[in-house]
């Protein structure tokens, strides 16, 4: 009988941490890993490295949807909606940005993001702006590896500026 209370309460109180870590990853913040050469150096700047950068993603900002110019956000990847991306914001719905194409109105709802490194970012030049209500948050800060550990900071390249 004893066993069988002590094995019992072990349960309940791993059940109880396990229900407010999936509450509070779901609700207000995680740790996600970023894979890829799109958004260096801000994010993996060597690609001799072995380790992914890891990062904390910030959800309060999904609140009324909270999103500023510079702004590191993860969504989900408009043409195939199980992969994630991470871009940088650089026009918020109403704004014109120029591209390729000629100058660009951000729809209402929207926001147009691109990746640090151009060169190898597949992003709103080619799949256009972005519903607000695929992202899945804000990267505030690289937690992994110890060595980059530092908060991100919101900026806006020069070229490709919201007119």
């Amino acid at each position: 009988m004893g066993t069988k209370n002590i094995l019992l309460n072990v349960f309940k109180k791993y059940l109880a941490i396990g229900l407010v870590g999936i509450t509070v990853t779901d609700r207000y913040g995680g740790v996600c890993p970023i894979r890829g050469s799109s958004m260096s150096p801000t994010f993996n700047p060597s690609l001799e490295s072995f380790t992914d950068d890891y990062v904390f993603l910030e959800k309060f900002c999904l609140d009324k949807y909270k999103f500023s110019h510079g702004d590191v956000v993860i969504f989900s990847d408009p043409t195939n909606y199980k992969e994630r991306c991470v871009k940088r914001i650089l026009a918020m719905e109403g704004d014109y940005i120029s591209n390729v194409g000629g100058v660009v109105k951000v729809p209402e709802g929207h926001c147009w993001v691109e990746g640090d490194n151009s060169a190898s970012s597949f992003d709103s030049r080619s799949f256009g702006p972005i519903p607000l209500g695929l992202i899945h948050g804000r990267v505030t800060h690289i937690v992994w590896p110890p060595q980059r550990i530092r908060k991100i900071d919101r900026r806006i390249p020069q070229e490709g500026l919201a007119m």
